[in-house]
């Protein structure tokens, strides 16, 4: 039988769970992402923060309370980091970085726990890149989002995307996803949890929905 914190990561990354809602998108997270540079201005990760809804957060919960002292401390939710971070793999972390034209890959996520508050959960982890790459006259983009539009991912207003030890000839630019227009949010609302792959007419809509930083440097 699958633990509170299976069904709770199942729920997260797109298989159905008892009492999820019917609906696309199923779980709503606002992030925040960080471009990593190291002492050679070499690109070597990205950094994450993902606060998930209230109603994701509730169900996420149950039975993690160990203590009954109705708080939820990073010891007593590093387990449930510990399966989201592994089986976010999968999806390849919602996460895809491109030098040039060319996809960059990442190893295992390191850095990762969870923080409960306010009502919702944070997790926050960090994927290095398999290989640093070198930013001098480069540019790189960075997209953060769920082709399959399960998860909807919205950045945070003040600063969305940042660039952290960056070399000072870089810059960073955001492009925030289109808007779904009425129609198209309805159908896709209607589409059960139980269903992680959507109908062929919505998939070139929501491949569409990226949040887009792009980082040239000079």
């Amino acid at each position: 039988m699958k633990t509170a914190m299976a069904l709770a990561l199942s729920a997260a990354i797109g298989i159905a769970a008892s009492g999820a809602a019917n609906a696309h998108p199923h779980v709503f997270v606002e992030a925040r992402s960080e471009v990593i540079f190291d002492e050679a201005g070499r690109v070597t990760g990205v950094r994450h923060s993902w606060r998930f809804d209230e109603a994701f957060t509730a169900f996420a919960i149950q039975g993690l309370d160990q203590d009954g002292d109705n708080e939820l401390t990073t010891e007593e939710l590093q387990p449930l980091a510990k399966i989201n971070v592994e089986s976010l793999k999968e999806y390849d972390y919602f996460t895809y970085l491109f030098h040039g034209n060319d996809e960059l890959g990442f190893t295992e996520p390191v850095e990762y726990w969870l923080d409960f508050y306010g009502g919702r959960l944070t997790l926050f982890f960090t994927l290095p890149l398999e290989s640093p790459a070198i930013s001098d006259g480069a540019s790189f983009t960075l997209e953060v989002y769920d082709p399959t539009y399960f998860v909807a991912y919205e950045m945070t207003p003040d600063t969305p995307f940042a660039m952290v030890d960056a070399p000072a000839g870089c810059s960073l630019d955001f492009t925030p996803p289109p808007e779904l227009d009425t129609s198209t949010a309805a159908a896709l609302a209607q589409i059960p949890s139980s269903q992680r792959d959507i109908p062929d007419e919505f998939q070139s809509v929501t491949e569409t929905l990226s949040n887009t930083a792009t980082v040239t440097c000079k």
